[in-house]
């Protein structure tokens, strides 16, 4: 079932909006973006993960000693051997999680962690039990509510642990011949108990995902024109110093192709804002089929006004490119008869080429190639000027 996004209505297609669009009730997105929101997830709960193990060890540490207090011999030293070994496993753990190169290992440790953690406070129960059957056991519901709302676990990791911690129960408690009226009120008492925690998980991870596609789709929104979907100017401001530094240390070439409209302003005048509008949206589609590789760029740079980044590529090749995109707009043969140079929709455009290891500013590229769409449309228009 669709999300009551009504907003999204004027959002342009992209995975985030689509998968708004159709809804996640299931707690799933399409792989890619699954891949993406759990990689997301993973680096914004690093350190929040960390000082959830820290203070499980420190409650470990505490519960220790109200064993020692409460419980007699020789159940207290089973006991804490159980917490001794549960410690170890911890701290192993906790030794293994700071670096953050070893952050793909974050997850895995946290769902060990816990199912560690349950199983010996399962153990540590039965065994307590053993010696004194009013031992409390709600620790154990204590435990499921980490791994519900502390560590960060998906629902169906913390499903996985809670089941795990009361099959471990339970078979302890028979191990220990607990009264079974007893056995099946502290039974229903942890299952209702995980109940709540697993709506309340669902809930959270459901507004996770929700926040997650939001927050992505708002930041494709800024740095995309809603219209063609290409990049805007700020996003390409910003990409143009980065592309360039990396250019510079791979002793690469970049492109710059200045794209304009020829007589748009006739073109709108003609045949309406509507039709202006479907013909930019034409047009940044060729663009951001020349701008496909992983480090190009397509932009719209503000009204009829366009640009190709291209990496990687000789003068040679940015000029065969700017004849393509011309060449392929005019056999679009979208009627533009307001035109003086056809009768169809045409474009100038302006390139240049520069290297910046071998000493050229990365400012004059984009002034060569601004200066090159000057003169292609000063000498007549839909050519292209090197």
């Amino acid at each position: 079932m669709p999300l009551p996004h009504a907003w999204l209505d004027d959002v342009g297609s992209s995975p985030y909006a689509d998968q708004l669009s159709s809804g996640f009730h299931l707690l799933r997105f399409a792989n890619p973006l699954e891949r993406e929101y759990r990689a997301y997830i993973l680096e914004h709960s690093f350190d929040l993960k960390r000082i959830g193990l820290n203070v499980g060890i420190l409650l470990w540490l505490a519960f220790a000693g109200l064993d020692f207090a409460m419980l007699p011999a020789p159940e207290v030293w089973w006991v804490l051997g159980v917490r001794l070994v549960v410690l170890i496993a911890l701290l192993i753990c906790a030794g293994l999680i700071p670096p953050r190169e070893h952050a793909p290992l974050l997850q895995p440790l946290s769902l060990l962690c816990i199912s560690i953690i349950g199983i010996g406070a399962a153990l540590v129960v039965g065994i307590a039990h053993h010696g004194d059957p009013n031992y409390p056991y709600e620790g154990l519901l204590l435990v499921s509510m980490a791994a519900y709302f502390l560590v960060g676990l998906r629902l169906s990791e913390a499903l996985a642990c809670a089941w795990l911690v009361l099959l471990v129960y339970v078979g302890v408690e028979l191990w220990v011949d607990l009264p079974m009226p007893r056995l099946v009120n502290n039974v229903l008492f942890l299952l209702f108990g995980n109940l709540i925690g697993a709506v309340g998980c669902y809930l959270l991870e459901f507004k996770s995902r929700e926040h997650f596609l939001v927050s992505q789709l708002m930041r494709v929104l800024a740095e995309h024109d809603s219209l063609t979907g290409l990049h805007n100017r700020r996003s390409f401001n910003r990409t143009f110093e980065r592309l360039g530094r990396q250019a510079q240390r791979d002793s690469q070439s970049i492109a710059l192709l200045l794209c304009d409209i020829d007589h748009f302003k006739a073109y709108n005048d003609r045949y309406g804002h509507q039709a202006g509008d479907s013909a930019l949206q034409r047009v940044g589609s060729l663009l951001n089929d020349a701008g496909r590789r992983p480090l190009d760029m397509a932009v719209r740079l503000g009204g009829e006004e366009f640009a190709v980044l291209l990496y990687g590529i000789d003068e040679t090749q940015a000029w065969q490119r700017g004849e393509a995109l011309r060449t392929t707009l005019e056999q679009l043969k979208i009627p533009h008869a307001g035109s003086d140079t056809a009768g169809v929709l045409t474009m100038s455009v302006g390139v240049a080429c520069i290297q910046p290891a071998q000493g050229g500013e990365l400012a004059q590229l984009y002034e060569h190639a601004d200066r090159a769409l000057y003169e292609a449309k000063a000498f007549g228009r839909n050519q292209v000027v090197m």
